[in-house]
């Protein structure tokens, strides 16, 4: 509202401060908020460079009714999968996204095969699948601006999920090089176990990312137990504001879990090695 709050800092940042406004004819008012404003002018500009995923984006931020709900909506840009990519990675990434139709019913990703890609829904819908005692089992299903086939890449496992699609629609897929590169490694805050018992000593927390059944016979003192595959319903539980060092027996759990949280913006480390390595440097 003119003359309170950010009323009093135009985005014309030139402009003299606004002390008070007052309508002389009925009007409506048109709210921006600074912050998504700049995400949005930063990728419309990148996406200028070109590319089939530069392409999406361009019409998207270009009024495309899309962008209220795909890829490259605005609410995945500030809290998604790209919500936490730096600025200076945005043009290449842009430029190694390969955009695929899918067809309903085609079968993305297998249970138990080596991962290779990583991909984002740009329309369309995915059901996610685990065998669970010898059952099939649907157990989630995702939509336009959703990610999936990261965990295998982080991890470098197998993959621990099918992913069918449920309806015709466009993927934009990563290859495994390219997204260790340019999304994996800039989220991933290495800790060795020094840098790490310091941290928590000036007030982070130790989160296990392991089954129960290990936390419970070794976990760290202290230690919070969410288990990677519980990781995505406890982006609404756990405090984004506190900080966290996530850990695991290997590091590969962990690395999957660390991406994971640093993708929604909390503020993650990763224990180098694991619990593996501290029994090492204990050992030394």
């Amino acid at each position: 509202m003119g003359g309170s709050g950010d009323g009093l800092h135009p985005l014309n940042r030139r402009q003299m401060t606004v002390a008070r406004s007052k309508a002389i004819t009925e009007l409506e008012l048109l709210v921006i908020d600074d912050d998504a404003l700049d995400i949005v002018i930063t990728w419309e500009q990148v996406a200028a460079g070109g590319g089939a995923a530069a392409t999406v984006i361009g019409e998207a931020v270009r009024g495309d009714p899309r962008f209220a709900a795909g890829a490259f909506s605005l609410e995945n840009l500030r809290h998604g999968v790209f919500a936490q990519l730096p600025a200076a990675r945005i043009e290449e990434l842009l430029q190694r996204f390969e955009r695929v139709p899918m067809p309903r019913g085609q079968v993305v990703i297998g249970e138990g095969e080596e991962g290779d890609w990583f991909y984002v829904i740009e329309s369309g819908k995915c059901q996610v699948e685990r065998v669970v005692g010898g059952v099939r089992m649907a157990v989630a299903e995702l939509r336009s601006g959703d990610a999936f086939g990261e965990e295998a890449l982080v991890s470098e496992a197998r993959r621990n999920a099918t992913v069918t699609m449920l309806t015709d629609g466009e993927l934009l897929r990563l290859s495994k090089r390219d997204f260790t590169h340019l999304l994996a490694e800039p989220l991933l805050h290495r800790l060795r176990w020094a840098e790490a018992r310091e941290r928590v000593a000036r007030g982070a927390l130790w989160l296990d990312v392991r089954y129960p059944s290990e936390y419970q016979h070794d976990r760290l003192p202290g230690a919070i137990n969410v288990p990677l595959s519980e990781v995505r319903n406890s982006f609404t539980v756990l405090d984004p504001e506190t900080e966290y060092v996530v850990y695991c027996q290997s590091g590969r759990r962990s690395s999957a879990a660390a991406f994971l949280f640093a993708q929604r913006g909390f503020k993650v480390w990763l224990l180098e090695g694991g619990l593996r390595a501290t029994q090492r440097s204990s050992a030394g």
